[in-house]
């Protein structure tokens, strides 16, 4: 329960509170306009100053960071575990928060400021004790396993929506940018049902994202390039590793030979040799062909045919002529035989030049395989250290490949498995409500009565489970308004602060804005209003509403309930530059 807001800001209005219904009212003057009364009155100024108190952020566009606000500080008495405690606040220092009371057993105790003479806290460990002492939330250790888990300012948001975050929107959310899991993991919480699940749901969407992300990268650009398909992957790593295991195998039989690069110029020098010897034989091949083609050519010339010739012609040679004729062809004779002789001689020494070096080549050449076939069988140092650097490389291949095949195959599976987990879940779901159908009956019932306090017909709120977790629905009969919805909020909201009592969780407090009422019907205002007070009186929590004057409902309410006894001391007022919370006008 709250007992009291103060400021050292000395135009600000104390504000006092009691058990029960508290309204904060506020007169508009018929003159005001929008921008007059922005921060004129101060009920929504009211709602940020109970969220800025409990460990709200204090971002740069917050009003008690205004020029206007910031150098005073803020305070509320407030009770916790039974004690009243006093908390401070100031817009420049809003990271600290300075605490009066017993407050030393606490989770996280305050430490004393030695140049101030007050206990203080980080607005993180305030959060933290508050979370624990009101919620019962354990004192987080900030690791990523907390983030699908309830919060404390989230838990909070239900006991005192904020018009500025959209907290008047529908039933389940009381703010435009918190998300569903949120609103599940939260509703589960202080309904008494199992919040890990809608956890783990939260969880499970998060990996369907990341492998969505993954399937798509893997399909396009550079890193689908990267990746590919685990079939193509497969195959080259079978490959990858045939090659891999082929080099594991020369390393384990290699033998260094030290005369190694010695027999290595030995083999090139016989190479040469042997080539140079065939293009000898070549040489002398076409050599032999010619010289034997010139034998066949060498025939005696026959000068018996000069003679027929000269006879023919009636010329009868003289005997000294003819004896010349003899002498020619003798001497012919004789050249003829020795060019013959010549050409068996080149060709008998060509012929043996071949032969010759066709031994030379067998005898080259045995030795030639002689020295392959030790280098076979092993190597020089620096071939032995670049075969096992190709191995290493070979290696790093195949787990380069092991590892995208992997990841290829896991993206391929993922989605099957996250189908399987959402089913899992999902029947964890189902088995969940089955198991806690008291609480579920608990929260019906009680909606159901605080709508049927409001309308002739009763409204209705509905726990299902779905794919994608829990699901609460609440519904008012009626035309689809503003009014309507309104009313939803009113009775859920009644609902949730009753029920988290019973179990031991909340601030003890409900505090609804006056946009809550905002095109309810005047019969329904006063049936709220009436219905807020004797629930607060019987369940023992405190019940806050601002309202504007004009609004405040003077018939509807049941014989004997007095509206007048449960409005504050403090009122505020737009008419004037000091007439709201904080006696001052700012933009």
């Amino acid at each position: 329960m709250i007992r009291r807001f103060g400021s050292d800001l000395a135009s600000f209005k104390t504000l006092t509170f009691r058990p029960g219904l508290n309204i904060l009212l506020a007169d508009k003057c018929e003159g005001a306009n929008d921008r007059q009364s922005r921060n004129g009155a101060g009920k929504t100024s009211f709602i940020e100053l109970v969220h800025f108190l409990f460990g709200a952020d204090a971002r740069k566009d917050s009003i008690f960071r205004s020029d206007a606000l910031s150098q005073w500080t803020f305070d509320t008495a407030v009770e916790i575990s039974g004690e009243t405690v006093s908390a401070a606040r100031s817009g420049s220092k809003p990271s600290r928060i300075f605490l009066n009371g017993p407050v030393e057993t606490w989770p996280i105790p305050p430490q004393l400021d030695q140049r101030v003479g007050l206990l203080e806290l980080s607005n993180e460990n305030w959060k933290a004790d508050l979370g624990h002492l009101w919620f019962g939330l354990p004192i987080s250790a900030g690791d990523e396993a907390d983030r699908f888990q309830p919060s404390f300012r989230s838990l909070f948001s239900y006991f005192a929506r904020r018009q500025l975050s959209g907290g008047f929107q529908q039933p389940m959310q009381h703010s435009n940018m918190q998300q569903t899991w949120d609103q599940q993991v939260s509703i589960c919480y202080l309904l008494g049902l199992d919040w890990s699940i809608p956890g783990r749901f939260q969880e499970l969407r998060a990996q369907e994202k990341v492998a969505q992300e993954l399937r798509k990268a893997a399909r396009s650009g550079d890193l689908g390039r990267f990746f590919g398909k685990a079939a193509d992957l497969r195959t080259r790593l079978t490959i990858a590793e045939a090659h891999a295991e082929r080099l594991r195998g020369q390393l384990e039989t290699f033998e260094v030979v030290p005369e190694y690069k010695a027999l290595e110029r030995e083999a090139n020098e016989i190479t040469r040799e042997i080539d140079d010897f065939n293009v000898e034989n070549v040489l002398d091949g076409d050599l032999l062909q010619q010289l034997r083609a010139s034998l066949a050519e060498e025939d005696a010339p026959d000068l018996g045919d000069v003679t027929k010739l000269y006879a023919e012609a009636g010329v009868v040679l003289p005997d000294m002529v003819r004896r010349r004729f003899d002498e020619v062809e003798r001497f012919h004779r004789s050249i003829i035989e020795n060019r013959r002789s010549h050409l068996n001689a080149e060709i008998a020494s060509a012929e043996a030049r071949v032969i010759e070096r066709d031994q030379r080549i067998v005898e080259r050449d045995r030795r030639r395989r002689q020295i392959m076939g030790v280098l076979r069988s092993g190597g020089a140092l620096e071939h032995y250290t670049s075969l096992r650097e190709e191995a290493g490389r070979a290696e790093a291949e195949v787990e380069g490949l092991r590892q995208r095949l992997e990841t290829a195959e896991r993206i391929e599976s993922t989605k099957a498995e996250l189908d399987i987990e959402r089913a899992n879940l999902t029947k964890a779901l189902r088995d969940d409500i089955h198991e806690r159908a008291d609480v579920i009956r608990e929260a019906i019932l009680a909606f159901e009565a605080l709508s049927e306090s409001l309308y002739e017909k009763a409204g209705s709120l509905t726990v299902s489970e779905t794919g994608g977790g829990p699901q609460f629905e609440v519904h008012i009969d009626g035309q689809r308004s503003k009014g309507i919805t309104n009313m939803q909020i009113f009775c859920f909201d009644l609902m949730l602060t009753e029920i988290s009592l019973r179990h031991g969780r909340g601030p003890g407090f409900l505090i609804h804005d006056s946009h809550l009422f905002d095109g309810v019907d005047e019969r329904q205002v006063a049936k709220a209003l009436q219905l807020g007070a004797e629930r607060a009186e019987a369940a023992g929590f405190q019940y806050i509403v601002t309202m504007n004057s004009d609004v405040l409902p003077r018939e509807g309410f049941q014989r004997g309930f007095d509206i007048r006894g449960h409005l504050m001391e403090a009122k505020l007022t737009d008419a004037t530059d000091t007439g709201g919370l904080f006696g001052l006008r700012f933009e």
